[in-house]
């Protein structure tokens, strides 16, 4: 009799771990990423009465089977439901959520040991550190060389350790809120150069300008113009303009101040420019008023034509940019965090680190949404980038809301609380066997 109610004590016990865990799942059910439990009841030892007997075909006796009585139950598992949660809008550059598997690497200080989570609520502390909402390092790579591959990406050195991540500032690019200025290098033109201009001699005043802007080492803007006057004309063969680019200001041209340009005339490719199409410009900044280094530019005629219509050459490339301050920044499916500076140009300034495990339901929570490995998770051998290996690219703008199904949990509750109830009755009800027991002396 007593075996019955120590059944019914491990039936509480374990319908009251199964209303704990039903009760975190609901207090969380807005917790940024949170990964619900659920409990998996098992049977414990039963004691045996008999055992099983086998069947003899000599006397044609039959088998029997054992006989048992279960002594009750116990938790057999807390499992964490490794679903996606849903995503939320939120439109903050710092909040990130994760298309697939894979977690963020976190620290709370350089002693500290690394730790994984989910939640992507970012944000900045007053030093340009990448944190958490509770203030732990986010963790990735910030050294790309300071150089654009040739279709203008960007490659970071993902071989390396992952380091906390700092929007201001690191020990490769320095201080990342002020992108250097950079020279003019490069101008090219596109457009027509009219045809039925007069021709005139070298000297004369320009037929058509272009003007442009170009910028020192130092970032300074230096106004000029490229003029062009019609020099020539050689029958059936071609047309030249001569180019040329006076000095402006405290800017002076030191070599390449003129050149000439030929158009085609023949049938085949009338209009068309011919022969060299670059020409190398060097300038010199006023030293007593500047200080920024002498540079060249290489100017591309190539996309200059001559017809009978308007002149409209243009400059519609030119590099060369002052100094930007950082206005803000965004994150790219990768996990590449890029910044846009006051002068329209753009620069990273690092690559969120992923991890991914084996078993990421074998990872154990120790508060503050995060997660530490154990023997049955994997281990975390090295960081990755968003998008490969397995890792499930990055969702900028938005956060992973908790996994947790309230109207389950609700039908998960009543299923619990009936079990907890009729445990309770196999209570009271050996309780008044033992008292009829106790009366049959009277």
């Amino acid at each position: 009799m007593m075996r019955s109610m120590f059944a019914s004590v491990s039936g509480l016990k374990a319908h009251q771990t199964r209303m704990d865990v039903i009760g975190n799942n609901i207090a969380n059910v807005n917790t940024v990423a949170y990964r619900g439990s659920r409990v998996s009841f098992q049977e414990v030892f039963s004691q045996t009465i008999k055992g099983a007997g086998a069947p003899d075909p000599m006397s044609g006796r039959g088998g029997t089977n054992p006989i048992q009585v279960g002594l009750g139950i116990g938790v057999g598992a807390v499992d964490t439901i490794t679903t996606r949660g849903s995503l939320q809008r939120t439109d903050n550059p710092t909040d990130v959520s994760i298309e697939g598997e894979g977690f963020f690497i976190v620290k709370g200080s350089e002693g500290d040991t690394y730790k994984f989570t989910r939640a992507g609520n970012f944000g900045i502390d007053k030093l340009g550190n990448l944190v958490t909402s509770n203030g732990m390092s986010v963790y990735g790579w910030q050294d790309y060389g300071r150089k654009a591959n040739e279709d203008g990406t960007y490659t970071f050195d993902t071989d390396k350790p992952v380091e906390a991540m700092n929007i201001y500032s690191d020990d490769y690019n320095k201080n990342k809120r002020i992108i250097p200025a950079r020279a003019s290098s490069e101008i090219v033109l596109a457009g027509n150069l009219d045809a039925t201009y007069a021709d005139l001699d070298p000297g004369d005043p320009a037929q058509f300008s272009v003007p442009i802007s170009i910028y020192d080492s130092l970032g300074n803007e230096h106004k000029v113009n490229i003029e062009f006057v019609k020099v020539d004309i050689v029958q059936n063969d071609y047309a030249r303009f001569e180019w040329r680019i006076p000095n402006a200001g405290d800017l002076a041209v030191t070599a390449g101040a003129a050149g000439e340009i030929d158009f085609d005339l023949s049938s085949t490719a009338p209009g068309e420019i011919k022969g060299d199409t670059t020409a190398t410009v060097s300038f010199t900044p006023d030293p007593n008023t500047i200080g920024a280094e002498a540079f060249d530019v290489v100017i591309d005629f190539s996309k200059l034509s001559m017809y009978a219509a308007d002149s409209s050459a243009k400059p519609i490339s030119i590099d060369g940019y002052p100094t930007g301050n950082l206005v803000t920044f965004n994150v790219g499916a990768d996990g590449m965090i890029t910044g846009i500076y006051s002068n329209g140009q753009q620069q990273p300034l690092g690559l969120i680190g992923m991890a991914t495990f084996d078993n990421p339901a074998g990872l154990q929570r120790v508060g503050d949404n995060v997660y530490i490995p154990t023997t049955n998770s994997g281990d975390f051998k090295r960081a990755v980038k968003a998008g490969a290996q397995g890792v499930g690219t990055l969702n900028p703008g938005t956060l992973e809301m908790s996994n947790v199904d309230l109207a389950k949990q609700f039908t998960e509750m009543i299923v619990t609380q009936r079990g907890f109830q009729a445990n309770s009755r196999i209570m009271t009800t050996v309780d008044e066997m033992l008292q009829e027991m106790a009366n049959m002396k009277r």
